[in-house]
């Protein structure tokens, strides 16, 4: 097993640990995040549904649309990346433009 697949399955495994304790309603989305080189991708998630009410690729992107939908608090979902760097500053972009966790 080489190197880049055991860190994609350590995430697997934190994705899930992280996943068994949040849950996104209609009143309270989930907020979930996928980092990628270039970027990062986040939805606004109704896990009652099954459905993505708002996407985005910047926080207050994010953030914005949410609360033109009248969305203001929400839980947030690192999807098993570490809590910092670009992560961290997504997240404080997020808060900064009025989404609270």
């Amino acid at each position: 097993m080489n190197k880049q697949t055991q860190k994609r399955e350590k995430r697997t495994v934190r994705r899930k640990r992280i996943r068994s304790t949040l849950a996104g309603t209609a009143t309270r989305p989930r907020l979930s995040i996928y980092r990628s080189n270039k970027t990062i991708y986040a939805q606004l998630i109704d896990d009652d549904k099954g459905a993505t009410i708002v996407s985005g690729e910047t926080g207050k992107d994010i953030a914005t649309k949410a609360i033109a939908k009248g969305i203001k608090k929400v839980v947030f979902d690192r999807g098993g990346f570490i809590y910092t760097g670009r992560v961290k500053t997504f997240a404080e972009e997020a808060r900064a433009a009025g989404l609270e966790f």
